[in-house]
């Protein structure tokens, strides 16, 4: 599929078949060049009924749960593959769709892979406990079980990498699963679910359903069919889910908005650091939700390491997506592009002072997307609503500190808790703010790193439940426990 030149259409994914495209449907232009890329359903409510109905009868009566943890990794081992196989035109669609460089996209399809295969590894592992000191003729097991029907809402800035976060692990773990993705950004969804069928996953086992949140998102939120709702996204939309969720209690596990720090100490790499905070704000447009947003700087230093934050800042190249040069792509859309805009203006009506960027860029060759010059914020306060508020955009705001306790105090002063950095050479000090940092994930020398491995997830309003690693496995099972008696017992009742 030439994803450059051709307007890709699909249908919903459900019960094992593509459907054909509808005459509803939802256009996707790039937000690099305003051309129509891709054509996906507007799912209706039945749509969604029918895909939920699928996946409930899959794990009902069907074969996935009971599958050994070999045969359930063998698959999803070769599904690994079909994603590496698949790899570059996967990069291009999503590229196409975000906005972002086809060189991050790879990255992301390659962080897919891994996740995949780790997921396949722990389908082997799957395993309980069994308790044999409980006393004579008494013992315990504890097993876990599949949690039933997964139902996944995706955002638009990571489609796949935020997908294959959920999916490879509930099917790791016996469950069937229920995908909508942001209705602007669908196609590698749909394509990761031809490639199920392809790896030998059964009928049922994953559905998309593709359309608008207040349609789809909001029935998986609300039916009673769906054991397990994992969602990523802005907190303001997980917290209509989490009402919506409540008539029926079903376990929720959310990843939601973010405004993490960076600190600097002086007695960091300085060069490394530059180099972290300049990824940790630019990378992926700073459409991530745990962008290092703030730069929290010791001020003995500030100035010094500014004047190269803002020299090295100045050298990234803002670009076309699928241009293999490009740092910097397009935001998702003129309305995204606007909210960045109101932030960086609200921020200097605070007092924040423009050190760089500031406004789109409108050159010839950039003109038709939506590009937005990398900016960066000087003196802005606690207090300004820049500091406070998650941006989602290329926009760094500088905050000055001069003791230890004042930088964790400044770090800990949002009410998100995803995710914060730390850049320090000494161990005492490093640890100490690691430690001290409310959020769920804390990076040191480092910034935007992983391993399928490593859980991430929230605390305070960045949500709760963890995504990857073995507690990231954990969340798509149940824990039974049996009691089994053996031989005579005394009576109950005398």
């Amino acid at each position: 599929m030439q994803v450059d030149n051709a307007v890709r259409s699909y249908g919903l994914h459900i019960n094992g078949h593509e459907s054909p495209p509808g005459t509803n449907m939802v256009d996707r232009h790039s937000p690099a060049t305003g051309r129509l890329v891709a054509r996906y359903v507007a799912g209706t409510v039945e749509d969604a009924r029918a895909a939920v109905e699928a996946a409930r009868t899959a794990f009902d009566t069907g074969t996935w749960p009971h599958l050994s943890g070999q045969d359930r990794s063998r698959i999803l081992n070769r599904l690994a593959a079909l994603t590496r196989r698949d790899a570059e035109q996967l990069a291009r669609i999503e590229a196409e769709e975000t906005g972002k460089p086809l060189r991050l996209a790879r990255g992301d399809v390659a962080a897919s892979i891994g996740l995949t295969e780790y997921a396949a590894a722990l389908a082997l592992t799957m395993h309980g406990d069994v308790h044999t000191n409980l006393g004579p003729g008494f013992t315990g097991l504890v097993t876990r079980e599949p949690a039933g029907v997964v139902g996944m809402i995706t955002p638009w800035n990571f489609p796949l990498l935020l997908l294959m976060q959920k999916l490879p692990f509930a099917l790791a773990a016996g469950c069937t699963a229920v995908a909508k993705p942001a209705e602007v950004t669908s196609g590698t969804t749909l394509e990761i679910a031809r490639l199920t069928v392809e790896a030998g996953v059964p009928a049922g086992v994953f559905n998309v359903v593709t359309g608008r949140g207040s349609v789809v998102g909001q029935h998986l939120a609300e039916s009673e069919h769906i054991d397990v709702l994992s969602f990523t996204g802005s907190t303001s939309v997980g917290q209509r889910i989490i009402q919506a969720s409540g008539v029926n209690s079903k376990r929720l596990s959310m990843e939601l908005g973010g405004k993490a720090a960076t600190i600097v100490f002086p007695d960091a790499d300085l060069t490394a650091a530059v180099d972290g905070v300049l990824f940790g704000v630019f990378f992926n447009q700073g459409e991530c939700c745990v962008s290092g947003a703030r730069l929290l700087v010791h001020q003995d230093i500030a100035d010094e390491f500014l004047s190269a934050v803002v020299s090295r800042a100045r050298e990234l190249a803002v670009g076309h997506p699928l241009d293999e040069d490009s740092d910097i792509g397009a935001l998702i859309h003129a309305e995204h592009l606007e909210t960045v805009l109101n932030y960086v203006n609200i921020g200097r009506q605070h007092g924040a002072r423009v050190l760089l960027g500031g406004a789109r860029l409108d050159s010839p060759e950039l003109r038709d997307g939506f590009f937005f010059a990398p900016t960066i914020l000087d003196e802005v306060t606690p207090q300004n609503p820049a500091f406070q508020e998650e941006i989602f955009g290329p926009v760094l705001t500088v905050t000055r500190f001069g003791t230890t306790e004042e930088a964790i105090g400044l770090a800990n002063s949002v009410e998100y808790g995803l995710a914060n950095t730390v850049w320090s050479k000494n161990i005492d000090t490093a640890l100490t703010v690691g430690r001290a940092l409310h959020s769920g994930t804390v990076w040191i020398n480092t910034t935007i790193d992983g391993a399928p491995q490593l859980p991430g997830g929230g605390v305070k309003n960045s949500g709760y439940g963890r995504e990857m690693g073995q507690v990231g496995f954990d969340e798509f099972t149940e824990v039974k426990t049996i009691q089994i008696r053996t031989g005579q017992r005394e009576p109950f009742f005398r």
